[in-house]
């Protein structure tokens, strides 16, 4: 199928793009990324804008770089280009380990992380670990930059704290370096969307979990933390008792009447495959701290 006509920009800076935001304000007009999910939709007649901006190539937008202990990815890299990074796994193991199950390698190879983080699909792999990560989404409008922690930019399916004419920029991650993440999620036989995916993020000394994140897509309208697991987990050793105990309680602070239901798993089906997976995340963390010990 073919979309409908669009007038289409091509901005060179984020004050463009901006601008452009500010003067197509009455017509409808999305930002052009990676196009991953916006030019399907198009194509099928599920979005029809106005206009079209495309940033793909803002410089400003690119780049992933270490500032005192803060790791600071721009919006427009591609997925791709972040798992080439080293010190993106070092300092951001939970979220490498979300984009490297992102779609397969033509999707990472095309596909950005800002607009996977803006476009706030339920089922995409990085709000969960964008969560466990502490990450701050940096935007930037006509009233200037704001820093908005990942907790607080997700409302729900599709809707986010980002305004009429606000351009994500860039994520900031606090350095877990001395942290293991690991990612284990349900795909989509048909997308490979998450059914239901779960994020860890852990400090493990001598055998003792002394914090832990652990936060899911897939199975709310939103990207969710999982406090129960993570208050199971902390002070105790990753044993497999302790894992089975915690990935018991990922569901016990959710709602699972407002679950995502829909053709591709019930509500009630979600809430188990949330234990499953939580527990093979918390279980690719144990075969971390095995690795890293045999290699000592």
């Amino acid at each position: 199928m073919y979309p409908d006509e669009f007038d289409y920009y091509e901005a060179a800076t984020v004050e463009e793009a901006i601008d452009l935001l500010e003067d197509n304000a009455m017509e409808e007009t999305e930002l052009l990324a990676g196009g991953h999910s916006l030019l399907p939709a198009m194509k099928t007649g599920l979005s029809s804008p106005d206009v079209l901006i495309d940033i793909g190539e803002v410089d400003a937008l690119h780049g992933v770089d270490v500032d005192d202990e803060t790791l600071e990815i721009g919006a427009m890299n591609r997925y791709s280009d972040v798992l080439g990074s080293e010190a993106a796994h070092e300092h951001a193991p939970a979220l490498t380990a979300a984009i490297d199950r992102v779609g397969d390698r033509q999707v990472r190879n095309r596909g950005t992380i800002g607009g996977n983080l803006a476009h706030a699909d339920p089922a995409s792999d990085l709000p969960g670990a964008a969560l466990v990560s502490d990450a701050t989404l940096v935007v930037q409008g006509p009233d200037g930059k704001r820093s908005i922690p990942a907790d607080e930019f997700y409302y729900g399916m599709y809707a986010t704290d980002l305004g009429p004419a606000e351009i994500l920029t860039r994520i900031e991650v606090p350095s877990a370096a001395d942290a293991i993440g690991t990612y284990a999620k349900k795909p989509s036989p048909s997308s490979g969307y998450a059914m239901v995916g779960v994020a860890a993020l852990l400090t493990v000394n001598e055998g003792t979990v002394t914090s832990a994140r652990i936060g899911a897509n897939g199975a709310m309208d939103h990207g969710v933390r999982l406090e129960p697991v993570e208050e199971a987990l902390t002070g105790e050793s990753l044993d497999e008792e302790t894992i089975a105990t915690a990935a018991g309680r990922a569901t016990d602070d959710l709602d699972t009447a407002l679950m995502m239901d829909d053709l591709q798993a019930s509500g009630e089906f979600r809430a188990q495959l949330l234990e499953v997976y939580t527990e093979r995340a918390l279980e690719a963390a144990v075969d971390r701290v095995s690795a890293a010990a045999s290699a000592d």
